[in-house]
């Protein structure tokens, strides 16, 4: 969905864009109700002779000034594709995720000398970027993931909208967090901070919000055990949802417990929505969130902490109103997508120009 959303950013600046996806694949379907310029192919695996031939022929026919692709295993078609094509226009490469693998054998070698910058979403993946691939080090870039400030606003989203959907008063205080069902989010440290706090509180209400990832239900269907073992008959799962400013809105805390992330867009979204948050101290939070500025970090996979540092907001109105001013200045200064897609243009830019 971000490649779409820099797609959009892209035509607003009159950029002609031209999109090479997996054929029936959910980008392909969104990209087509987009009416985003599509070349849909078939692609599953590393090596595509015919796929990697079609590709040097569009590139060959067409005046495209770059090619930018969002996964590192779509360089053994591009690379080839390029060659093939005579083409020496300039090949980025964004990785959204780190890898265990490294990659410096000599066929590698090949491919990532036909990159001209890699783009790393947080320090992280930079880091594992630079351990990983033979690249320098001044190759790669951090660009993080954008989202758009204008519609993750609070002064245009209903705050009351879900609050009423789901009956909640105004005088409960609503803890929630985002994000799929599946291991290593933090539900269970999420879960176990709530049955404590239920000890001290009784006006307390606590949103998850998601759907497990694909094969994963019996870990969801854990989770909600869990909850019922705790008592804590003052939780809602709601599920999927697509409304997910209107979501955020209803919230007084956000709460981020994961273990790792490459970087924490749900944790950016509540942000520029103005919500104080307790995050965990893990990868990929620490290049979003600023401990006692924007948030209060825990430690870690540790319940007991996040306890604690939730209870002082639910206990400090003050501090949440303060901690959400400075989130969503932090939003608009570092992951507005139209301040990253600013960057990404001059980029874009200076390598078509040579530089």
């Amino acid at each position: 969905m971000f490649t779409l959303t820099s797609i959009q950013q892209l035509l607003k600046r009159n950029i002609s864009v031209e999109l090479i996806c997996a054929e029936d694949s959910r980008i392909h379907i969104e990209a087509n109700n987009m009416g985003i310029m599509l070349h849909p192919i078939k692609a599953s695996g590393y090596f595509h002779p015919v796929t990697t031939f079609k590709i040097s022929l569009l590139i060959r026919n067409n005046n495209y000034s770059l090619v930018h692709t969002q996964a590192s295993k779509d360089l053994w078609l591009l690379v080839p594709a390029l060659f093939l094509a005579g083409s020496k226009i300039p090949l980025f490469l964004t990785k959204q995720v780190g890898s265990s693998i490294v990659k410096k054998d000599f066929l590698h070698n090949q491919l990532y000398r036909r990159v001209s910058k890699i783009f790393a979403i947080s320090n992280a993946i930079r880091e594992n970027v630079i351990y990983t691939t033979p690249v320098k080090s001044a190759d790669v870039l951090i660009i993080p993931n954008g989202i758009s400030a204008d519609k993750f606003n609070p002064e245009k989203v209903d705050c009351k909208k879900v609050r009423e959907e789901y009956k909640i008063t105004h005088e409960e205080v609503v803890i929630g967090m985002l994000a799929r069902l599946t291991p290593g989010k933090g539900h269970e440290e999420f879960l176990q901070a709530a049955k404590e706090l239920n000890k001290e509180f009784n006006n307390l209400i606590y949103l998850i919000v998601g759907e497990p990832s694909r094969g994963e239900s019996e870990y969801t269907a854990r989770i909600k055990m869990l909850a019922q073992d705790y008592g804590l008959d003052n939780i809602i799962f709601t599920g999927f949802r697509g409304d997910t400013p209107e979501v955020l809105a209803a919230l007084d805390i956000f709460a981020f417990p994961s273990h790792s992330e490459a970087f924490g867009i749900a944790l950016v979204e509540a942000m520029a929505m103005k919500k104080p948050s307790v995050c965990s101290n893990a990868e990929g939070i620490l290049d979003i969130a600023i401990n006692d500025i924007t948030a209060y970090l825990f430690e870690n996979k540790n319940a007991e902490d996040l306890k604690n540092k939730l209870k002082q907001l639910i206990n400090s109105k003050e501090t949440r109103l303060k901690f959400g001013e400075n989130a969503r200045k932090r939003v608009l200064e570092k992951f507005d997508i139209e301040i990253i897609n600013d960057e990404i243009f001059k980029i874009y830019s200076n390598a078509i120009k040579g530089k």
